[in-house]
C-alpha cells in the first residue's frame, strides 16, 4: 500500500491527470500571449492588460460569487495583496509590451527564467536553502538570455529588456505568493490579486483608452482574461492530482506551443542563435526542476 493508504500504482493514473492539466495550462497561456501580440498591433498594450484582468476578475465574480460570497475578497494581509496585486500587474505590463516588440516565443524563453530567479531570491529574503547548483543554473539561464538578446550586435532590440524586467517583478510575485500560502484562501488570493491589478492598471486608462472598432475585438480582448483565467483553473487542479517537482519539466512545454504559434500566426521563427538560447533555458530549467524543488512558476496569472 502506498503512504496514501491506495494500492501501487493507484497514483500512477492521478500523475497522468496532473501532467495533461499542466500541459494544456501553459499551452492555454501560450494562446493567451498570442492573443495580446495579435491585439498590440491594434491596441496599446495598458489597454490589453487592463482589460486582461477585468475580464479575470470579472469572470471568477460571475462563477465563484454564489459559492463563496464574501470570502473572495477576505484576507488577513490586505497591505502584503495590494503590493502583490500591483506587482502583478506591472509584471504583465512589461510582459506584454515585450511581446509588442519582439517574437513570442523569443519573449517567452527570456521570461522562462522566472523560476531560477525565484530559488535565488527565496535564498536572499526568505532564508531559504540554495539547492546544489543554484549558481550555475542562474549563470547558464542569462547566457540564454544574451544568446536571444545578444547585446552589441544588430539584432539587438531594447524591447527585449522588457520581459527579463517582468521576470524579476514575476518572481518578487511568487515569493508574495508563497508568504500568503496558508494565510489567505488561495482562490481568494488569486480573485484578489487579478482585481488590484485590474484597479491599479486602470489609472492609465485616461491616456489610453480605445474603444474597440469591432464587436469581434471585444470578444477577443474579453478572451484574454477568460484563457488566462482557464489556464490557471487547469494549473490548479494539475497540483491537485500530482507534485510540484513531477510537473516542474512539463512546464517548458510552453516554450514549444509559443514556438509554434510564433509561427503560424505570425509567421516568426527564431535564428540559430536564439533556438540556442532557448535550449539552454529550457535544458537549465528541466535539470533544475529534476534534481531539486525549484518552483513551477507559470508566465501569466
Amino acid at each position: 500500500m502506498s503512504a496514501g493508504g491506495e494500492p501501487p500504482g493507484a497514483a500512477r493514473p492521478q500523475a497522468a491527470r496532473g501532467i495533461v492539466l499542466v500541459v494544456a495550462a501553459v499551452c492555454s497561456f501560450a494562446v493567451m500571449e498570442a492573443t495580446v501580440k495579435w491585439l498590440s498591433l491594434r491596441y496599446p498594450v495598458p489597454l490589453i492588460v487592463w482589460a486582461r484582468y477585468f475580464f479575470h476578475a470579472a469572470l471568477m465574480l460571475v462563477m465563484l460569487w454564489p459559492r463563496f460570497g464574501r470570502r473572495l475578497f477576505a484576507t488577513r494581509r490586505p497591505g502584503l495583496q495590494l503590493v502583490r496585486g500591483t506587482v502583478l500587474g506591472l509584471s504583465s505590463m512589461l510582459f506584454f509590451g515585450g511581446l509588442s516588440l519582439m517574437p513570442l516565443a523569443d519573449a517567452s524563453a527570456i521570461a522562462g527564467i522566472t523560476p531560477i530567479l525565484v530559488t535565488v531570491l527565496a535564498v536572499r529574503f526568505l532564508h531559504e536553502r540554495a539547492p546544489p547548483g543554484t549558481g550555475w543554473a542562474l549563470g547558464a539561464s542569462f547566457l540564454g538570455v544574451l544568446l536571444i538578446v545578444r547585446p552589441g550586435f544588430s539584432v539587438f532590440a531594447w524591447g527585449a529588456l522588457l520581459p527579463l524586467a517582468s521576470a524579476f517583478c514575476y518572481a518578487a510575485y511568487q515569493l508574495m505568493t508563497r508568504r500568503l500560502t496558508g494565510v489567505d484562501d488561495g482562490v481568494a488570493t488569486l480573485f484578489i490579486g487579478a482585481a488590484v491589478a485590474t484597479v491599479v492598471t486602470a489609472a492609465g486608462l485616461p491616456f489610453f483608452w480605445r474603444a474597440p472598432s469591432a464587436p469581434s475585438d471585444l470578444l477577443v480582448f474579453a478572451a484574454t482574461g477568460a484563457i488566462g483565467a482557464f489556464g490557471h483553473l487547469l494549473l490548479v487542479r494539475a497540483f491537485e492530482h500530482a507534485p510540484a517537482t513531477l510537473l516542474a519539466p512539463f512546464t517548458y512545454v510552453h516554450l514549444v506551443a509559443a514556438l509554434a504559434l510564433g509561427l503560424l500566426v505570425f509567421g516568426n521563427f527564431p535564428d540559430p542563435f536564439a533556438l540556442a538560447g532557448m535550449a539552454v533555458i529550457v535544458a537549465t530549467g528541466v535539470l533544475m526542476a529534476l534534481r531539486h524543488r525549484v518552483p513551477v512558476v507559470p508566465l501569466e496569472d
